[in-house]
């Protein structure tokens, strides 16, 4: 499976439009994403978006489960206004539902936030809406089929 995005390149800076809204220029947009190559099997599809770095610790920037077998595609601002049906976003670090954007430490370097697709061989996830990081990794570890990741750099 490969996910891509027309909002950044993997590996290359994340745009500020996609930045949190504390952000200059940020106007906390939801990226982009498609993915393809998807296996036959796969029943839902689930995502995560994370800065890893030391400084954030596995920061949640978007978690979204039950996203249906049939959809390989999120919209430009989809969070909140566009999801497919029956998706549900979860909370992310921020206390908010849905994408809160980069909004890296002023001086702590690049920042890595990774976006993984997972394909489920479950229809339906029930977690609740304030399960955390740990939680939905665990969770998923024993439906996940195949998973693709790519990578957006933000730095402030």
């Amino acid at each position: 499976m490969k996910i891509v995005s027309l909002s950044f390149e993997d590996g290359k800076n994340i745009p500020p439009k996609y930045a949190y809204k504390g952000v200059s220029g940020g106007k906390n947009i939801s990226p982009h994403l498609s993915w393809s190559d998807v296996p036959a099997d796969v029943k839902s599809f689930a995502l995560s978006m994370v800065d890893p770095h030391p400084v954030a610790r596995n920061w949640v920037h978007w978690l979204v489960i039950n996203i249906p077998a049939k959809e390989t595609e999120l919209v430009e601002g989809a969070s909140g206004k566009k999801m497919p049906p029956n998706s549900i976003e979860l909370y992310n670090s921020y206390g908010e539902l849905g994408y809160g954007g980069p909004q890296p430490p002023r001086g702590s370097g690049p920042h890595p936030y990774v976006i993984t697709i997972y394909a489920l061989n479950v229809e339906k996830l029930n977690l609740n809406i304030n399960t955390n990081l740990d939680t939905f990794t665990s969770i998923l570890e024993s439906k996940i089929i195949t998973t693709a990741k790519i990578t957006g750099i933000f730095e402030r």
